[in-house]
């Protein structure tokens, strides 16, 4: 068990004295923390709660006044979010995963390759000539199709579905049920029936992507969908055909992206956004949550509403909104005074 010696180390702050003596067993919310806990300070408003918590300790902002009675508890970072992810790490139980090796309920076509270091779980399907990196995970029930190529140390959690002809780069987690690969939505109206548009491209997944739960990608019509270096994708997402999606952006649930949208670096999208198709953004351009963004977006621009605006005409309009029934009040009552005039001029 690590001390808050130890931890003051991990994240190279000052110990208070007497911290080697401290012994914690975990991370814990500031109402919940008990005698052998740490617990994290990153406002004002947690700090009045220091008198009241059990915790041993807090990892606080350095900018935040904590009481007098907890200097000697508190080690003082520049960014607590960032100090928790180190401070959660150290005490993050392991992931089960299967052994190295192929389950003998697996099923690995012969003419798939597979590194060194692969584990292979239960019910796995590994389609033909799909190449596995060293050090890759799949967990039961995972399905990689005929074609496939993964990189080294990805991570693949229970039944998620990699279709064919499928490129993922390397250290990419797909967490349980999700699919990439299915058909694009693509239908044309030929007087009598909807004809399917075949869809023969790809998706190309970049090095360390992370993809939520029961998130759907769907392959490109022709081409390649594409998920840029290091985007994170929570759960509940759908990517239409053709998206291209660059590096290190941000796409929280419930967000739909249609055919051929295109995010350029840093985008945030929050949760059930939506992007019509062939909209681009712009590089560290953001969607508020439940906006519907139906026209291009310059980089460095934050829209919000439906239709989406740019966020402050946004708000003004929202605000103006609110007051509208007072408005008809005031205007019945004008319309009554002038008519009130009429018949005084008339008379």
């Amino acid at each position: 068990m690590p001390t808050l010696a130890d931890i003051a180390q991990l994240l190279n702050c000052p110990a208070p004295a007497g911290a080697e003596r401290v012994s914690i067993n975990a991370v814990a919310a500031i109402d919940e923390a008990t005698a052998d806990q740490i617990t994290l300070v990153n406002s004002e408003r947690y700090a009045t709660q220091l008198s009241t918590t059990q915790a041993a300790a807090a990892i606080v902002q350095r900018r935040v006044k904590v009481p007098a009675e907890w200097e000697n508890r508190s080690l003082f970072v520049d960014d607590t979010d960032l100090a928790s992810i180190k401070v959660l790490e150290l005490f993050a139980p392991p992931v089960p995963k299967p052994p190295i090796g192929i389950d003998p309920t697996a099923r690995v076509a012969p003419s798939a390759q597979l590194a060194d270091g692969v584990a292979v779980g239960p019910n796995v399907v590994v389609g033909n000539d799909a190449r596995i990196g060293r050090g890759t995970v799949l967990h039961a029930g995972v399905f990689v199709g005929d074609n496939v190529a993964v990189g080294e140390q990805c991570e693949f959690f229970p039944h998620a579905v990699i279709r064919e002809r499928i490129t993922i780069g390397s250290r990419v987690i797909i967490h349980a049920g999700s699919v990439l690969g299915t058909d694009g939505f693509g239908y044309r109206w030929d007087g009598r029936q909807h004809l399917k548009v075949p869809q023969i491209g790809t998706i190309i997944v970049d090095d360390d992507v992370e993809i939520g739960s029961c998130v759907c990608i769907d392959r490109a019509k022709f081409g390649a969908t594409r998920i840029g270096r290091g985007t994170k994708i929570d759960n509940l997402v759908q990517v239409g055909h053709n998206v291209q999606i660059g590096p290190h952006c941000i796409i929280v649930g419930q967000v739909g992206l249609a055919g051929s949208a295109k995010l350029g670096a840093g985008v945030v999208l929050g949760g059930q956004c939506a992007v019509r198709d062939h909209v681009q953004m712009g590089d560290g351009a953001a969607g508020a949550a439940c906006s519907a963004v139906a026209e291009d977006v310059p980089p460095q621009t934050i829209v919000s509403g439906t239709p989406a605006l740019p966020h402050r005409q946004s708000l003004r309009e929202q605000a103006a909104l609110r007051r509208l029934p007072d408005l008809v009040v005031q205007v019945r009552k004008l319309q009554e005074q002038i008519k009130e005039l009429q018949k005084h001029i008339a008379g």
